[in-house]
């Protein structure tokens, strides 16, 4: 068995059994990201086959400049959005069906055409035209590790990008009209604000995280489709949410997104 294969059957049984490890082992380690995206594809099959689910987009990780210097890494990646894994607002989730359960409020995105491959890269303007709706969302971040700072970015793309949930709103048609990077976003628990934060704080602006996985996918054989849904990392500092709470992402006129973690 490859390290790829290898990392994949390791990290699968510690999300089937919700456990956690230092790190993966020696022989199942990546060396590169090539080799950690193969490993990602591996175990992202194995849930699919398990949860008889399918994929239904894509989540990019450390977009985030406070994330990037938390997580070691200087560049984002991303990970694969899962049917199984993604949900409705308001939604209510068993605490216990995660290891941690570290709240993200994200812009999402449906992309309308398909996105064809060319020399140039997309910027922000020229992705703009295959984005169908905008869709507040937040993802939960769930992980393996015991220390997910510590492991570095290969480790973290082999989980499939620490994918945990993804909660969506009501998707938004006429979002062209607001600069997502100075609209306002807020999270409240159990009725209280606790963090604030705006689409300016990854990548600047939202769609610069369209533009960079439009760019990133073709180089591992990928390719943005008419209906993926995309989640575009944290616009605020994330809260790890305990049993119990109730948390609420407020995107203003896009509205807002809600989970519950059942006790």
């Amino acid at each position: 068995m490859d390290r790829s294969h290898a990392a994949a059957e390791f990290l699968f049984d510690l999300r089937r059994a919700k456990r956690t490890a230092e790190a993966l082992p020696a022989d199942a380690m990546p060396h590169s990201h090539e080799e950690a995206y193969r490993a990602q594809a591996a175990l992202v099959q194995k849930l699919l086959d398990h949860s008889k689910g399918q994929t239904i987009g894509y989540k990019v990780a450390a977009t985030n400049e406070a994330a990037q210097k938390l997580l070691h890494v200087d560049a984002p990646f991303f990970g694969r959005l899962l049917s199984t894994s993604s949900s409705r607002s308001p939604a209510s989730l068993p605490a216990k069906g995660f290891t941690v359960r570290v709240v993200e409020a994200e812009f999402g995105f449906e992309i309308g055409t398909d996105v064809p491959r060319q020399n140039e890269p997309y910027t922000k303007d020229s992705i703009a035209e295959f984005v169908r709706a905008a869709i507040p969302a937040i993802e939960i971040v769930d992980h393996r590790f015991h220390d997910w700072t510590a492991v570095g970015a290969a480790s973290l793309i082999a989980d499939n990008a620490i994918h945990g949930a993804w909660i969506a709103g009501e998707p938004v048609l006429d979002w062209r009209g607001t600069d997502l990077s100075l609209q306002a976003v807020s999270v409240s628990v159990n009725g209280e604000v606790i963090r604030a934060g705006s689409g300016a704080a990854v990548l600047g602006h939202p769609l610069n995280v369209v533009a960079w996985l439009a760019n990133e996918l073709p180089r591992f054989g990928l390719q943005l489709r008419r209906g993926d849904k995309l989640t575009t990392g944290t616009a605020t500092p994330v809260y790890s949410a305990n049993p119990g709470d109730r948390v609420v992402a407020d995107f203003g006129r896009f509205g807002k997104v809600e989970v519950h973690f059942e006790p």
